[in-house]
């Protein structure tokens, strides 16, 4: 436990950090199931749309600090191919 008033303070913020990034990394995740199912179910209309949505998404998490940007761009990258692989 922390003994100190710098320490306690440092416990204080790092469990508000965490809570943070928790939000914003299930945000994340959250955008890409709605794009991977929009794949899975063939819906190439929804599935573009979703993944207009998810890629910024992707990114300000990447800027933030949730992922790495290669991931991000990866991940961005994978999923647009995909959608343009979807028979029109």
């Amino acid at each position: 436990m922390a003994n100190t008033t710098s320490a306690k303070k440092a416990t204080r913020k790092i469990a508000r950090r965490t809570a943070v990034r928790k939000s914003r990394r299930s945000a994340m995740r959250t955008e890409l199931r709605k794009v991977e199912e929009a794949i899975a179910k063939g819906d190439r209309a929804a599935a573009a749309a979703a993944l207009t949505v998810c890629e910024p998404v992707l990114m300000r998490a990447a800027q933030k600090g949730i992922v790495h940007k290669n991931t991000a761009a990866r991940k961005v990258s994978r999923l647009a191919a995909r959608v343009r692989g979807m028979a029109a």
